[in-house]
């Protein structure tokens, strides 16, 4: 798979703005034809790093965020490897919860 370029912006908020345009408002269909559409609340979980290594994501990662245009990309992608997500709930791999590899 070939990765499109690293996304430069001067700030956060500019990050943020290009989050929501593709990810929020516009509607992904992946490989496989299923819709997705991220909630933007998850831009912190996305493009934030905890400084203390303890589980708190306090500060913006300018360089997870420069890979933005990525997980378009992976989701579109034909080639992408799947893998069932785990539940930590029930302790057990589920298959509605895939990921991409």
């Amino acid at each position: 798979m070939r990765y499109p370029p690293l996304v430069s912006y001067k700030n956060e908020a500019e990050y943020r703005i290009h989050y929501e345009t593709i990810y929020c408002q516009g509607q992904l269909k992946t490989f496989d034809n299923v819709f997705v559409r991220f909630r933007k609340r998850n831009f912190n979980h996305c493009f934030y790093r905890s400084t203390y290594r303890n589980g708190v994501k306090d500060a913006f990662d300018r360089k997870r965020a420069e890979r933005i245009d990525w997980i378009k990309t992976t989701l579109e992608d034909p080639d992408a490897e799947l893998h069932e997500g785990w539940d930590k709930r029930t302790k057990s791999y589920d298959s509605s919860r895939g990921w991409l590899w």
